[in-house]
């Protein structure tokens, strides 16, 4: 199956937070997207593995991602090695998106910044054909999408373009709260973390508000690229 996105994310939740708005607005205009987690979150405070996998399932669902997979990295502990870019490479050379969206380029949780430079590595990477990758013992076909975006999350990262997102923000809210053990829950008993407080939660409105504000819209999120975007006019800016 070709796509034209494939969004990784270090754990799972972490595309919902950072980009579900724009997967949501791509699939509407009728796009193939894909989403790929590094880790089951195995380290998270709450809830476990089997149960991030469950909620993972209920969030693609909610989004209309055709497929979600899962390369069960060690959370915390996965690294920028040929190994696991090698794990990368064979993701992109399967699906062969266009487009490929990754966790924030410098964060708070180590494994974002790590992931981001993982799955750039492996975009760049994946287009070299001297590089042998196999599934199911059928070889692969070199592969370079033609974009990495980088989404946002914890920190406060001056992005480089938004999206607008108004229209879908209550639904990319929705697909964050499939984690159900993940964020804000008032009658949970199990220990507080920084992204399970209410202001944490309210945050992912008050953050899509601002970026929106910036550009005129209601609700955007932001993302910062690797190399100067092009446009074929002035016009395209508007």
């Amino acid at each position: 199956m070709k796509l034209d996105i494939l969004a990784f994310g270090a754990h799972p939740d972490d595309v919902e937070l950072g980009c579900a708005g724009t997967i949501l607005k791509e699939v509407s205009l009728g796009k193939k997207v894909g989403i790929v987690d590094l880790t089951r979150g195995e380290l998270g405070t709450r809830g476990t593995a089997e149960i991030r996998d469950e909620e993972a399932k209920d969030a693609a669902k909610i989004l209309g991602v055709l497929v979600r997979e899962n390369l069960a990295m060690r959370d915390g502990f996965f690294v920028n090695d040929e190994k696991h870019q090698l794990e990368v490479i064979k993701m992109i050379r399967k699906y062969k998106p266009e487009i490929v969206l990754c966790n924030a380029i410098d964060d708070r949780h180590i494994d974002h910044g790590k992931g981001s430079r993982l799955v750039s590595d492996a975009c760049f990477l994946s287009g070299l054909m001297k590089i042998e990758t196999s599934i199911d013992g059928e070889n692969q076909e070199a592969w370079r999408p033609k974009v990495v975006y980088h989404y946002i999350q914890w920190k406060n990262i001056t992005p480089d373009f938004v999206v607008d997102i108004t229209g879908f923000e209550e639904k990319k809210i929705e697909a964050v709260m499939a984690y159900k053990t993940q964020f804000y829950d008032p009658n949970s008993k199990e220990p507080s973390t920084p992204i399970t407080s209410k202001n944490f939660f309210e945050s992912l409105n008050y953050r899509a508000q601002d970026l929106g504000r910036l550009v005129g819209k209601d609700f955007a999120e932001g993302f910062t690229v690797e190399r100067c975007l092009a446009v074929n006019s002035l016009e395209n800016l508007l």
